[in-house]
């Protein structure tokens, strides 16, 4: 029995030192994959935090898109409305200054009636109608009024 004791010893040893390192290697295989493992997830993780990232800067950017054509659309029309009020001062303005020139012109043929008016006797009142008396024409172009005026001297 000895000499089974013996040479059971070393196979006893050898199958627990067999034993032990396939336990390493085990250990050592599980690390490699539980490191892989985190590598794999790490890079997932990244993957959607990129890919959440880009998805808020498409939004960012859809909205910023949204917002610019609104500014553009308020700005185009308050320069619309700004024409529209010029276009109606100028329209204002331009009527105004053709009442006052009509009424300048008013006035002006009013006086020179007036005028007409003050060497116009009437008929009537005439003794002499056509003696002696010194007669003045004046020729006026034909774009303005033509009158007569006779200046007589009693």
């Amino acid at each position: 029995m000895g000499s089974k004791c013996c040479k059971g010893g070393p196979d006893e040893d050898a199958v627990e030192r067999q034993r032990k390192q396939k336990l390493l290697v085990a250990q050592l295989h599980h690390r490699k994959r539980v490191k892989a493992a985190g590598k794999i997830q790490a890079w997932w993780r990244g993957v959607l935090v990129r890919r959440t990232l880009l998805v808020a800067a498409l939004r960012v950017w859809m909205i910023q898109c949204w917002w610019r054509t609104l500014v553009q659309r308020r700005i185009h029309q308050r320069q619309q409305a700004l024409l529209r009020v010029y276009v109606i001062q100028e329209q204002a303005v331009v009527k105004l200054q053709s009442c006052i020139r009509m009424w300048q012109c008013r006035q002006c043929y009013r006086q020179m009636c007036n005028s007409l008016r003050l060497f116009q006797v009437p008929e009537s009142s005439l003794a002499f109608q056509t003696d002696s008396f010194l007669q003045v024409q004046y020729a006026i172009p034909s774009k303005q009024p033509e009158f007569h005026i006779e200046i007589l001297s009693i």
